[in-house]
C-alpha cells in the first residue's frame, strides 16, 4: 500500500483537484484506491457526492474508539473508496496532541488497510500544523501543488525549511506546478527558472482550465466528464511521472 498526501502550506493551489483525480486514475487502472479527506472544509467529498458526516466524528475516529472501516464510503467508481471529512477535523491538532505519540497517529490507523488498498491519498488541510507532521510520517510521497507566483514559490520555501530543519525521513517531495496561465509572462518565467534551483519539480505542469474549475459543479473527477481536455491528459501525464517515482515495493 503506497500512501500519498496532496499537501500545501498554502490554499488554494489546486491540491484537492489533484487528490481526486490522481485517485480516480488509479482506480480506472484497476488499483483499489482509498482517499482520506482530511480538510474539514470538506471540498473532497463533496465532489464525490458523499455526506460530509462521521458517527462520533474525528475524535472518536482519531482517539481510536472508532474502527477506521467503519468511516469508509463506497464513490460511484469502481475500485475507489472515500474516508469523508467532518467539520469536527477543524479540532483535530487538539485530538492529535492528547494521544500518545501523535505524529505517528495517522500512520497507524492507516495500517490495519495495508492488504486492502494498494494507493490511499490523504488530502491535507492547508497548514502547518500537528496535523501535517502526522501526514509527513505517514505518507511516503509529498506530493506539492504550486501556482508559479511569488506567494506560492514562498510557501514552497517554507516547506523545504521545515524540511531541513526536521529531518523528515522516509518521504519523498514532489512539486509541480498548478494553475498555470501561459499567457502571463511570471507564470512563464518561473516554471521555466524554478526547475533549476529545485530540481525534484516534476516536469508536467497542469493548466488553469475552466475544466477543472468545473469539477465543483460538476461533482465529479475531471476525466469522467472531460476526458478529452488538456487538463485531463495532464493528470494523466502527471499520474504517469509520478508512478515513476514511487518507491519501489
Amino acid at each position: 500500500m503506497k500512501i500519498l498526501a496532496t499537501y500545501n502550506i498554502k490554499g488554494g493551489v489546486g491540491k484537492t483537484a489533484a487528490a481526486i483525480n490522481l485517485a480516480w486514475l488509479a482506480a480506472q487502472e484497476g488499483a483499489r484506491t482509498l482517499v482520506w479527506d482530511l480538510d474539514p472544509q470538506g471540498a473532497t467529498t463533496f465532489y464525490f457526492r458523499i455526506k460530509a458526516k462521521i458517527k462520533g466524528g474525528g475524535k472518536q475516529l482519531v482517539g481510536g474508539q472508532k474502527d477506521l472501516t467503519e468511516a469508509i464510503k463506497g464513490t460511484d467508481y469502481p475500485n475507489l473508496d472515500l474516508l469523508p471529512a467532518d467539520f469536527s477535523y477543524r479540532h483535530m491538532d487538539i485530538v492529535l496532541d492528547s494521544a500518545k505519540k501523535p505524529t505517528k497517529r495517522l500512520k497507524k490507523l492507516l495500517a490495519p488497510l495495508e492488504n486492502d488498498y494498494d494507493y490511499v491519498f490523504l488530502d491535507c488541510p492547508p497548514s502547518i500544523s500537528l496535523v501535517s507532521e502526522a501526514v509527513f510520517k505517514a505518507a511516503e510521497v509529498l506530493l506539492v501543488p504550486i501556482i508559479p507566483t511569488t506567494l506560492s514559490l514562498r510557501t514552497l520555501e517554507q516547506l523545504f525549511d521545515f524540511e531541513r530543519k526536521e529531518q523528515m525521513e522516509g518521504i519523498k517531495i514532489l512539486p509541480f506546478f498548478s494553475m498555470v496561465d501561459r499567457r502571463k509572462g511570471l507564470h512563464r518565467q518561473i516554471v521555466e527558472t524554478l526547475p533549476e534551483r529545485h530540481p525534484q519539480i516534476l516536469r508536467t505542469q497542469i493548466p488553469y482550465a475552466s475544466e477543472v474549475e468545473q469539477m465543483g459543479i460538476h461533482r465529479q473527477p475531471l476525466g469522467a466528464y472531460s476526458s478529452n481536455s488538456r487538463a485531463s491528459r495532464a493528470f494523466s501525464d502527471l499520474w504517469a511521472e509520478i508512478k515513476g517515482h514511487l518507491p519501489a515495493p
